[in-house]
């Protein structure tokens, strides 16, 4: 959970606490980074957070635990990431494994030792096997929160050991299929496949808190267009198109003053993946919202309504304006340069200079730190 800032800056002075602006671009290509190498270990993938990942089809890899070590030791000489593997029949008992093997190293006396790093359930005896359920919390396990583990505690079931010995009718009185699923996965049955293609998308939504509040249009109009091409960047990388668009904008509800919260609706006919229409559609919607007077402390835009972008289905026209053409040739033309230049090269106009930092209504970030792999401008310069 996060703290604001305002509430442990004393830490700074007496505890030596250091604080940094979040830098998400740094994050998100250290992931790339990373899923990219643990790949390596199996031939199917399926990207589960920015920091993990389930690799699949590993039956018959010879010596996949000291595969599993290799990969998580290319990881840290090529990207500095310190990780963690768990390996087992279903996905759940992965979770697990790869649970121990953190707290293994991380807390000692948690679980044994020899499981730190690489954890392999296959590679236990039955009597390692069942100690590990028996030392692991009920909640700790994947696929039980707060709330069920509360009622399994009702029931006397504490730990991952008491869940796997639980009659999967009961499992499913207490917390639905769900669990009934989660104590057949402990039990090594496996009932998660492999998700290799993500669910398509059933909204995009890109939002921000503002630096400092926003009281004129013209900044708005800034931010919201900007949000709108980030948007529409990920609707492309999704192949998919918009039908719709929401945009809105309000007040902090925590500071005095008047209160202000307006959204609009547009709907996008035919769908579109179009950043200058996404863009144009975003601040006409704003313009229909907007009042002055307020200080808006953040805005943001929603694309709704979303279908592929292979079987979209366009209105037939017989006549068709070039500012209405969905132009898929230029955008994918823009994606390229700003994915070899760097983001926002090629911009829409009304997203202002992308190069001045200074702008109201952009997150302060004065702690942020360099974002080494993707700027060059920020690499570190070494001095023989």
């Amino acid at each position: 959970m996060g703290q604001p800032y305002y509430q442990i800056r004393g830490l700074e002075q007496t505890a030596g606490l250091v604080c940094l602006s979040a830098n998400f671009e740094l994050y998100g290509d250290l992931s790339d980074r990373m899923m990219s190498l643990a790949a390596g270990l199996g031939p199917l993938q399926e990207i589960y957070s920015i920091d993990e990942s389930f690799i699949g089809d590993l039956e018959g890899i010879v010596d996949i635990t000291n595969r599993a070590r290799a990969i998580r030791s290319r990881i840290y000489r090529w990207t500095s990431l310190l990780t963690c593997v768990g390996l087992a029949p279903t996905k759940t008992l992965a979770k697990l494994c790869n649970h121990v093997a953190k707290d293994a190293e991380r807390k000692l006396g948690s679980y044994p030792r020899e499981l730190a790093q690489v954890c392999n359930w296959a590679e236990m005896d039955t009597v390692t096997q069942q100690d590990i359920l028996q030392r692991t919390p009920a909640g700790e396990v994947w696929g039980i929160g707060r709330r069920i583990a509360a009622k399994l505690a009702e029931q006397g079931v504490l730990t991952a050991w008491d869940v796997t010995q639980m009659p999967a009718t009961k499992a499913k009185t207490v917390g639905s299929v769900v669990l009934e699923r989660t104590v057949r996965e402990l039990q090594g049955t496996s009932c998660i496949s492999l998700d290799e293609a993500p669910a398509p998308k059933q909204q995009i939504a890109c939002t921000r808190s503002f630096g400092q509040a926003v009281t004129a249009l013209p900044p708005l109009i800034e931010a919201v267009s900007e949000f709108a091409t980030r948007a529409a960047e990920k609707l492309r990388q999704g192949g998919q198109r918009a039908g719709a668009l929401q945009v809105f904008a309000h007040t902090s509800p925590f500071r005095p003053g008047p209160r202000f919260y307006q959204s609009a609706t547009i709907q996008l006919q035919p769908p579109t993946a179009d950043t200058k229409l996404l863009v144009g559609a975003a601040v006409a919607g704003l313009r229909s919202i907007y009042a002055p007077g307020y200080q808006l402390a953040k805005a943001g835009v929603m694309l709704l309504d979303l279908g592929s972008a292979a079987v979209a289905q366009r209105e037939l026209l017989f006549t068709e304006t070039a500012a209405a053409r969905d132009q898929g040739p230029l955008m994918e033309i823009m994606d390229r340069i700003n994915g070899r230049w760097g983001k926002a090269t090629v911009h829409v106009g009304s997203t202002g200079d992308t190069a001045a930092a200074a702008s109201d209504w952009k997150m302060k970030q004065e702690r942020r730190t360099p974002r080494y792999t993707t700027v060059l401008a920020e690499i570190p310069i070494a001095r023989a």
